[in-house]
């Protein structure tokens, strides 16, 4: 697919996104107005101007062509529209909207992508269309402090503990199955796909840090999620793939596993991975994350044990700790004594006004 992307003019939809174009207008008329680029009458605005078409809005393709941002009629806000064919994912919209359910969407605990709705389009009761929030991946801005990371990590834990207890597995709660809401980070927005550039990408989007502005973190896609009934104690389930390959149990095996110590695998390995390996500062987290990643899924820490120990380690790090900032392993010279100079401002200041070191967003 990208292929053929590759090889068209830059004003030539490719195949994904002639999906939606072709459903512009029945998308508005549910009240869901997608980009110029995918409107009918498009007609390319680098055309009638001196900007180069990789510089304009309307000259950036879709990343992942099930996937697709719009903007609400109602209220003017920017959402994401995501197709799905219930064929390939049967239980993927009925557990969304369960954690939207009015009993669940309140909890503070329920990190699940709120779903806004969901319709058919062309009499295909089939394929389906998720109306969800605008959110950006997890790590994207970096964390700045060890404090923000720390936040980001009890969330996640809380989350899937909160899931795990209304008995749903994820089954694929890797890194990039993991989001946060930019809505106040970000407080004039992004382009939905060139996410470093402001809505019309003419500059670089400004952003403020975690600590000012707390975000929350949520878990997406459920296509191979499952809930079992609460007499289930202890379901089993033949392995399937998720997008880490790391996962030890499925290792030359089809035999059935419980599908909750693989998200206990799923977390503490997206932890390792983004954190552990590529940051300085978060060694505390080696213990708890290396039980949650052994190889024999019998062993590991069910998430409320997971939850209470990661409570204890998080009571028992300074402010000081906290405050630090998290460097990267890679990172070089230069972009050290800038990045550690800036941090230090930024630190006096939040000290001074009393902005906690651990950030909590609002309940």
């Amino acid at each position: 697919m990208w292929e053929t992307a590759a090889r068209l003019l830059p004003e030539e939809l490719d195949p994904r996104e002639v999906w939606w174009r072709d459903r512009y207008q029945r998308l508005a008329k549910q009240g869901y107005l997608l980009r110029p680029r995918y409107s009918p009458q498009w007609v390319p605005s680098w055309k009638s101007s001196n900007r180069h078409w990789k510089d304009t809005e309307d000259g950036k393709r879709l990343e992942y062509g099930q996937v697709i941002d719009a903007t609400r009629t109602l209220d003017g806000k920017v959402v994401t529209l995501k197709r799905i064919k219930r064929s390939d994912h049967p239980y993927e919209a009925d557990i969304a909207l369960y954690f939207s359910s009015q009993a669940l969407a309140s909890q503070p605990a329920n990190h699940c992508v709120p779903v806004y709705a969901v319709f058919t389009l062309d009499g295909d009761d089939n394929t389906m269309i998720m109306v969800m929030p605008l959110l950006r991946p997890y790590d994207d801005p970096g964390f700045d402090t060890v404090g923000e990371a720390v936040e980001c990590f009890r969330q996640l834990f809380e989350g899937l503990q909160f899931m795990h207890k209304h008995r749903v597995a994820h089954r694929d709660c890797m890194n990039k199955n993991i989001m946060l809401d930019p809505t106040h980070l970000y407080p004039e927005s992004y382009h939905p796909v060139a996410t470093h550039l402001n809505k019309d990408c003419a500059g670089h989007a400004k952003h403020v840090t975690r600590t000012q502005q707390p975000p929350k973190y949520y878990f997406i896609d459920f296509g191979i999620s499952r809930r079992y009934d609460p007499s289930d104690s202890s379901p089993k389930e033949i392995p399937i793939w998720g997008g880490d390959k790391e996962v030890p149990e499925f290792q030359n095996s089809n035999e059935p596993r419980d599908p909750f110590a693989t998200d206990v695998f799923y977390i503490g390995n997206a932890i390792k991975m983004d954190f552990i390996l590529e940051k300085r500062g978060l060694e505390f987290m080696k213990p708890l994350v290396i039980s949650m990643i052994q190889a024999d899924p019998d062993k590991r820490p069910k998430m409320d044990e997971v939850v209470t120990r990661f409570d204890e380690i998080r009571l028992r790090l300074s402010q000081r700790k906290l405050r630090s900032r998290v460097v990267d392993v890679n990172e070089d010279l230069f972009d050290l004594v800038v990045r550690t100079t800036s941090h230090w401002k930024r630190r006096i200041g939040f000290v001074a006004r009393g902005i906690p070191a651990i950030p909590s967003p609002p309940s």
